[in-house]
């Protein structure tokens, strides 16, 4: 018997439309980015305290939640998943542009174009 410790995996907070993964593969291709993943993240910043973080790794952490979902690995560090909960990421096109959206249902209340996520 050995001392190991297992560290239990928990689904992942976040889920990737299709659109989405697809958007993000064609980003990490253009980039010549093999070997990386799509980090989610919920940093310090913005009027609530928190603003999201989209960036491409090759790293993970002892905490991560990993899941791969329509061919990318996505990443979510701990403190992350607790604000990021039942998000959907998304990506939209339509006449005020294209850009990635975020759907938490986590979230507080807006102000002047940024969002609060708790």
């Amino acid at each position: 018997m050995g001392n190991d410790i297992e560290i239990p995996t928990c689904k992942i907070p976040v889920t990737l439309t299709e659109v989405a993964a697809t958007k993000a593969l064609e980003a990490m291709q253009e980039e010549s980015l093999q070997g990386y993943g799509l980090r989610i993240a919920v940093v310090g910043g913005g009027c609530s305290g928190l603003q999201y973080l989209l960036d491409f790794s090759n790293q993970t952490n002892e905490f991560d939640h990993i899941e791969t979902q329509y061919g990318i690995d996505v990443y979510v560090d701990s403190f992350s998943a607790v604000h990021l909960m039942g998000t959907v990421l998304d990506y939209i096109e339509d006449a005020n542009g294209a850009g990635f959206k975020f759907e938490n249902p986590n979230m507080i209340r807006t102000c002047g174009g940024c969002s609060s996520a708790h």
